[in-house]
């Protein structure tokens, strides 16, 4: 059981990250959930940057599921190309469309065990569509919100759906959608992967890998082995990076 002193701090560093967020939100372009559900599956290993210069030309072609379900697998590779995995990725394109129509009435589905049915469909991108597209309560766990999850001491789970499970129990219902989002938009502007600017970081002291590099970087400030102000060059090892 986690204790009370670790939700505590949870909701204090969360509280902090929606002032510093707080028009934190889901970065990919869409106008449906069934757009929404497109977009995500491009993202696998692509940035939302490349995702959004590539899902109009898509939506343009093919605007509905209906469309896309009967479309050829070279017309959509040659449009989503860009984003990588893209014959995996058109494959699950075309027959996640494909069984909205045969199997759901042309409807997304809205619960996780359906959209989970669906290929190229996994329980991230699932939480991505509850919670963003329908409005509902998810905890979506990508590879910056497991970082950070890891770094700040919320977990020592690897498999995302652990971490998941973990985070739900951290954190109130209503909070799991703006989590995700929240945790996202600070890893990728602050918490970094390789270079994380733990200095100017505002919960670098409820953070356990913040409060350790800090304790680290007083200290050989102190000793004058580096200068304090250059701390945010230095890097993580490896295997903090995951």
């Amino acid at each position: 059981m986690m204790s009370h002193k670790k939700k505590d701090s949870a909701a204090e560093t969360l509280k902090i990250l929606k002032v510093m967020y707080p028009d934190a939100e889901c970065a990919l372009t869409h106008s449906s959930p069934w757009q929404l559900l497109c977009a995500t599956i491009l993202s696998a290993q692509c940035t939302d940057v490349r995702v959004n210069m590539v899902t109009p030309n898509l939506f343009a072609a093919y605007p509905t599921a209906e469309s896309l379900a009967c479309a050829q697998q070279e017309d959509i590779e040659k449009i989503v190309q860009s984003t990588g995995f893209f014959r995996q990725k058109t494959k699950s394109l075309i027959s996640m469309s494909q069984d909205i129509i045969s199997r759901f009435n042309g409807e997304l589905p809205q619960t996780i065990e359906e959209l989970t049915s669906l290929r190229g469909v996994g329980r991230k991108t699932a939480n991505v569509i509850i919670g963003v597209a329908f409005g509902g309560d998810g905890v979506v766990v990508d590879t910056h919100v497991k970082r950070l999850s890891k770094r700040i001491g919320w977990t020592k789970q690897t498999d995302p759906v652990k971490i998941e499970q973990e985070l739900m129990y951290l954190f109130p219902r209503n909070d799991w959608t703006l989590l995700g989002h929240t945790l996202i938009w600070h890893g990728r502007t602050v918490c970094m992967a390789r270079s994380p600017k733990c200095m100017k970081c505002p919960i670098n002291n409820l953070c356990k890998e913040g409060i350790k590099r800090m304790t680290a970087y007083e200290s050989a400030a102190n000793e004058k082995i580096i200068p304090l102000e250059s701390v945010d060059r230095i890097k993580l090892d490896d295997h903090n990076c995951l």
